[in-house]
């Protein structure tokens, strides 16, 4: 895949990276633990990198709703929620993680449709696609940053949540 610094087409590969956890989650002939390690960072660095790099450089373009970014972001907060409750499940593949790992996926498929209808498309029609690679490299750097500390670690996803 030829490498983008688009920061629209970034999170979409993320979030069709995600589309493809879930479904080695729902597999069980897949190391469902090991793509929920996996999920849990990508899911955390993509959601932190967004609101700390993305979203405010979004809010300042009129045709971009600040309301649908605010949404975006409280939609974060129900995603980072379901992902612990999930990650607190004992076994994996028993009934309880089966149900959990639904309500994660309800979640975030929920917000990522709703992320590409508005924010996304606002962003690929009134960006200029300069723009679109500058916050794509910060939305990148941001991203590796968290990934390389381990944000998807548990005890951060609680921090998270419980702040």
């Amino acid at each position: 895949m030829a490498e983008t610094r688009d920061v629209v087409e970034l999170i979409l590969r993320d979030h069709r990276r995600m589309e493809d956890l879930f479904r080695l989650m729902r597999s069980v002939e897949a190391d469902r633990a090991a793509a929920l390690r996996e999920f849990a960072g990508l899911l955390i660095a993509h959601a932190e990198a967004e609101e700390a790099k993305v979203y405010p450089a979004l809010k300042r373009y009129k045709n971009i709703d600040d309301d649908e970014v605010e949404h975006g972001e409280h939609e974060h907060e129900e995603g980072n929620e379901a992902l612990l409750a999930l990650l607190e499940v004992d076994e994996v593949g028993s009934e309880e993680w089966d149900s959990k790992l639904e309500e994660l996926v309800e979640a975030v498929t929920h917000h990522a449709d709703e992320e590409e209808r508005t924010i996304l498309n606002g962003a690929r029609e009134n960006v200029a696609a300069e723009r679109r690679e500058e916050l794509g490299a910060a939305f990148l750097e941001e991203r590796e940053r968290l990934l390389k500390d381990g944000c998807g670690d548990i005890d951060n996803v609680r921090r998270i949540v419980r702040s």
